[in-house]
């Protein structure tokens, strides 16, 4: 049984390696990820999610093929992957003291062509951001193309106060779900 991981992201890969798998492949998706008018976060993320997967999957028939969005959100507002440190500086700014959602969805599609979907909602609580500390994680360069402009994984650990949920998710693959779905699709785990 093939898998095939639609994403360009190491830390995706890192964390299937994890729960001991191992993708024969990775073909990233390349789809316009805009947010539609109006679209909620959550919505948002199961949407990229498909989207990514279907797409991946008619290049590979026969395969399971897994995909993911991870979205950071502020009340309605979905916050960017940050290219800029500008964009960085706003994102903390904005998160700066208090709680925010983040959003990670997958979705497995089989073999035959069936998508299964999960959705994990996590909540993380940064302390109060004074300038000096958001300038010091700009400086870092772990923001560059990351939800919301930071990683959890990295320095801005050290900034967040509390996390209810799933630290994998909010690391962009929620792990439980994963395994779920890989095992529901008969895909060797153990």
């Amino acid at each position: 049984m093939r898998l095939i991981l639609a994403s360009a992201s190491p830390r995706r890969r890192d964390l299937l390696g994890q729960i001991g798998v191992v993708p024969d492949a990775v073909d990233p998706a390349d789809i316009d990820e805009t947010p539609l008018k109006a679209e909620l976060p959550n919505a948002y993320a199961m949407r990229v999610a498909a989207e990514k997967g279907a797409l991946v999957a008619l290049r590979h028939p026969g395969a399971l093929v897994l995909s993911g969005d991870t979205v950071v959100a502020a009340g309605r507002r979905i916050l960017p992957k940050t290219e800029s440190a500008d964009e960085a500086r706003q994102c903390l700014a904005l998160l700066s003291g208090r709680r925010h959602r983040v959003w990670s969805a997958i979705t497995l599609i089989d073999g035959d062509g069936r998508a299964r979907h999960r959705l994990s909602g996590n909540i993380v609580a940064f302390k109060r951001l004074d300038r000096v500390e958001i300038d010091a994680y700009i400086a870092t360069d772990e923001w560059r193309g990351k939800a919301g402009g930071y990683a959890v994984q990295g320095r801005a650990a050290g900034l967040i106060r509390a996390i209810q949920g799933s630290h994998s998710a909010i690391m962009g693959l929620p792990l439980y779900e994963t395994r779920a779905l890989l095992k529901a699709a008969g895909y060797p785990l153990d």
